[in-house]
């Protein structure tokens, strides 16, 4: 396939980067962006100034949406209604109209593909993690905990993420909706929302921090921490079963911020009274994140053999929206 990239800040290298490193049969042939790149940075692609050009381009069949979130939605849905197959980075449009937009889109279009860069779900110590809790060794899920944040420089008042009317919304869109989405991924439908949303110290346009609190129909109950006035970056998931525990602390991300990625699995020791043992926790440390290769592989897979997208798809992105805009909903009088 040749393959457009609309939007060519951060995420949008790391894609070019990603597929140039396969040397497989797909390329990247135009590059979308506001600033020329540089000959060298656009790696034998043509640059186009304006996205409509790619997409209207009968010789390109993916794109790649790598836009500021006030346009991914509608360069999606345009790319959708030509016939493209679409990968997105999150979050999936401002707001949850927005998101239906594009199932709407995708639905007048069956044949194309869909899929968001939901791409925590493609870390391995992610993916180990979801396969020891499915193995139902450590029993069921009792109640999972998420803290994800960081800390901003006062710079990033002046940023187009500062502004709710191009961002949608604050550390809750940024990152935190990647912890919402492990939240589904492990519980399913969450049914029960409660939440505070507030901006007390950069008092910006967008929220600063998110406490919420969820619970699906088994009585699981998650609680999420998403925040911005965190003087370090932390990433944090705890899943807590009859039978152990499951918790993954720190990440890599491209930013190299946020620590080692260690993933602890070890039975519950009640039995042992106060005096607990960790000597029987297994702990794995991950050197290297290949979550970009597993979800840009998972996207070409399901175009080459036709088949839907199994997940951080349209239905994915709908739901982790819905509780998107259920919590700034029942957070708005705390704003």
């Amino acid at each position: 396939m040749n393959i457009g990239i609309i939007g060519f800040g951060i995420q949008g290298r790391i894609r070019l980067q990603t597929i140039q490193k396969w040397n497989g049969p797909h390329r990247v042939t135009a590059i979308c962006d506001t600033v020329e790149p540089s000959e060298s940075d656009l790696c034998g692609a043509k640059y186009i100034d304006r996205y409509q050009d790619i997409i209207k381009d009968d010789n390109i069949q993916a794109i790649f949406v790598c836009t500021p979130n006030f346009l991914t939605a509608p360069v999606v849905v345009a790319g959708l209604n030509d016939g493209k197959h679409v990968f997105s980075e999150k979050p999936p449009g401002r707001t949850l109209d927005e998101t239906r937009q594009m199932a709407e889109a995708l639905e007048r279009n069956p044949r194309c593909k869909l899929m968001f860069a939901f791409n925590h779900r493609h870390h391995e110590s992610v993916m180990t993690a979801k396969r020891v809790v499915d193995s139902g060794d450590l029993g069921d899920i009792l109640w999972m905990r998420g803290r994800y944040g960081k800390s901003v420089v006062p710079e990033f008042g002046g940023s187009w993420r500062a502004q709710r009317k191009y961002a949608g919304g604050g550390i809750l869109l940024d990152q935190g909706i990647h912890m919402l989405d492990l939240f589904l991924l492990f519980l399913g439908d969450l049914l029960e929302v409660k939440a505070y949303v507030s901006n007390l110290f950069w008092k910006l346009d967008v929220e600063d921090n998110v406490f919420a609190i969820f619970r699906n129909n088994k009585g699981q109950v998650a609680s999420l921490h998403s925040t911005m006035t965190q003087w370090r970056h932390l990433f944090s998931m705890e899943i807590f079963l009859t039978k152990g525990h499951v918790i993954l602390n720190g990440l890599l991300t491209s930013s190299g911020t946020y620590g080692e990625e260690e993933l602890s699995i070890a039975r519950n020791r009640f039995y042992a009274g106060p005096s607990v043992s960790w000597e029987n926790e297994e702990k794995t440390t991950y050197g290297v994140n290949t979550s970009w290769e597993n979800e840009m592989r998972l996207f070409f897979e399901c175009i080459e053999h036709d088949i839907p997208v199994p997940e951080c798809n349209i239905a994915d992105a709908l739901k982790v929206m819905e509780l998107v805009d259920r919590i700034y909903s029942e957070g708005s009088n705390a704003t």
